[in-house]
């Protein structure tokens, strides 16, 4: 049975779908300047298990930079040997995180334009 705050959050996390991951996200720890790189080992709307060398305490406040949704704030509701348990201040969309990025609008380069006209194919038009 959880007895403070931050256990019942970390309890209510764990009990939450998730994401098992391997993917990379930056992370500032009490507001210090400069990031962290962690390991994102499972994900979920709540919080997120990361791994690092970077020591971090329990009950410390963290900004991470989510793929596809930016930064989120959190705090730090467990640690261990190298990994740490977040949980998130807002609930987000693990899978959106999964998501590839959108490709952007892709243009032909000038160098096959050229070949399209050398071959004798119609113009490309600006759209």
């Amino acid at each position: 049975m959880p007895t403070s705050v931050d256990e019942e959050v970390a309890a209510l996390s764990r009990g939450a779908d998730r994401d098992s991951l391997f993917m990379q996200a930056n992370v500032t720890i009490d507001g210090k300047p400069g990031l962290a790189t962690v390991r994102v080992r499972n994900l979920s709307a709540g919080g997120m298990l990361a791994e690092s060398p970077v020591a971090v305490v329990q009950g410390a406040t963290v900004e991470v930079e989510l793929r596809n949704i930016g930064p989120v704030s959190g705090r730090v509701v467990w640690t261990g040997e190298k990994k740490f348990g977040i949980a998130f201040d807002r609930a987000i969309n693990p899978q959106a995180v999964r998501r590839d990025v959108a490709p952007q609008k892709e243009e032909v380069p000038p160098t096959l334009a050229d070949l399209r006209l050398n071959k004798g194919w119609p113009p490309i038009r600006p759209r």
